[in-house]
């Protein structure tokens, strides 16, 4: 048996939309990429939906489109895919990282105010493993300073805080759909906001800076190439048709993984979900005790078959990030520690209860060898 990290929900519904774009001769710039956008913006009840090649892009263009630039400082945590940092080093913006909820694994949001410098700018949350961070004391907080949100939503796809979509409370959100993600395009992201004059300035840039009111050849803008084409549309189509669907087998699979873990007396930890949130499952995470080698877990799963990996690295300690920033090891204890003992397990939406139970009883055995040694 092998069982993988992850595995994309692609019905026929979706082949037959990807056989539709191929026989129609239109790949880029038609009629899904603009059902896609607006199924997006219908789903989330957002003011405009800006299809874009990935959720990287997305970010960019989002940090691009407020205005954000050179010099500035903006607020993040160092406890996320490198993606959300690289998209203000691309600005020359300067990330200010701050450490993370043990609990949550989301920012801390206690924390963020000190944080804020004359040259702060924007705040940009990432909503980790597809849990909203706590949106109300963010909001005031930018609010009080007369700070720009970005909502990095790239894992969060249908999560809520207190009822309200994620990437809709900031002044932009972005979406991203990665074969591992809730649902995919391959490759693909979304920007969502409710300014006009952001969603005229995305639309521009993702497509090599033409404006609604430019000619073909007329480039108002130095802009990108980081338009969607018409098969990563059709797939998001189909997705977003079946999107209810998907995030209820998800969810799911996350309680029968609860169930067993409780079941099998597993001893690990998960990733707190606060009362406000409603939660869209992106990955499952285990916390593993602390002086568990997490190596050796992932070497045993492999040899049964089990695809386990860990999530995340520390942004800060990244190699890149050390070479501009120096080596910042200590300042953001929680998330370095967490990056230590936090392993993704197989997780996807058709999962099986077999091959959950399967996963579960050898990472009890992986532990209990461990903790005998």
């Amino acid at each position: 048996m092998f069982i993988p990290l992850s595995k994309p929900d692609i019905s026929d519904l979706e082949r037959r939309y990807v056989s539709e774009v191929l026989n129609s001769g239109q790949l880029s710039i038609g009629e899904k990429t603009i059902k896609f956008e607006s199924l997006f913006k219908e789903k989330l009840k957002a003011g405009f939906a800006i299809a874009m090649n990935s959720g990287t892009s997305a970010l960019h263009v989002a940090v691009k489109a407020l205005g954000l630039k050179e010099g500035d400082e903006v607020i993040t945590t160092p406890y996320s895919f490198i993606a959300s940092g690289n998209c203000l080093l691309y600005e020359r913006i300067t990330p200010v990282f701050v450490d993370i909820d043990p609990q949550t694994l989301n920012i801390d949001p206690k924390r963020i105010e000190s944080a804020v410098t004359s040259r702060t700018k924007a705040i940009l949350v990432v909503h980790i493993f597809g849990q909203p961070c706590d949106m109300t004391t963010i909001m005031e907080v930018a609010s009080n300073y007369g700070l720009k949100v970005i909502e990095d939503a790239c894992e969060a796809i249908g999560a809520k805080w207190n009822g309200k979509p994620v990437g809709t409370i900031g002044d932009a959100g972005v979406f991203a759909f990665y074969p591992n993600k809730q649902i995919t395009t391959g490759e693909g992201g979304m920007l969502v906001t409710e300014s006009e004059d952001a969603a005229l300035t995305a639309r521009a840039l993702r497509n090599q800076g033409r404006s609604a009111s430019s000619g073909w050849l007329d480039h108002e803008y130095v802009g990108y190439n980081y338009r969607i084409s018409e098969l990563q549309a059709a797939l998001g189509v189909g997705q977003m048709e079946r999107l209810e669907h998907i995030l209820q087998k998800r969810e799911n699979v996350a309680e029968r993984y609860s169930e067993l873990l409780q079941r099998y007396q597993v001893e690990v930890t998960t990733p707190k979900v606060l009362p406000a949130c409603s939660m869209s499952w992106f990955v499952y995470i285990v916390i593993l005790p602390k002086t568990t080698d997490r190596n050796k877990i992932i070497s045993h799963l492999l040899e049964k078959g089990i695809q386990a990996k860990p999530y995340f690295p520390s942004i800060h300690k990244q190699t890149s990030y050390v070479n501009q920033f120096g080596s910042q090891s200590g300042k953001f204890p929680v998330s370095e520690e967490m990056s230590e003992r936090t392993l993704a397990i197989p997780f996807f939406s058709n999962m099986q209860f077999h091959e959950q139970e399967y996963v579960i009883r050898h990472l009890k055995t992986a532990l209990d060898t461990e903790g005998e040694r």
